[in-house]
């Protein structure tokens, strides 16, 4: 899994999230994504730094709210990608 993916998906959650008027927890956020908790965590921390999210709220600043509701129609890539496996003749 890629820290750049889940941080989009994590905007998108938290987005989505402030314009419905819920609240959102570190583990309600890590099921609904069906991402380690670690990961979740580590990711909302870089997000936390470089300035787009309170982690303490876990709410979005003005900049990580209008990139998380972009990203609210936006295809994103899958959190884990399938992996092709190459058949190799004998």
């Amino acid at each position: 899994m890629n820290r750049k993916t889940i941080a989009a998906y994590v905007l998108r959650a938290l987005a989505q999230a402030q314009m419905d008027g819920k609240v959102v927890t570190l583990a309600a956020l890590t099921s609904e994504l069906q991402v380690r908790k670690s990961d979740v965590r580590s990711v909302v921390t870089a997000l936390h730094d470089q300035g787009y999210v309170d982690a303490l709220r876990m709410k979005l600043s003005w900049q990580g709210f209008a990139i998380g509701s972009a990203l609210i129609g936006a295809t994103l890539p899958e959190l884990r990608p399938q992996k092709h496996l190459t058949l190799v003749a004998a």
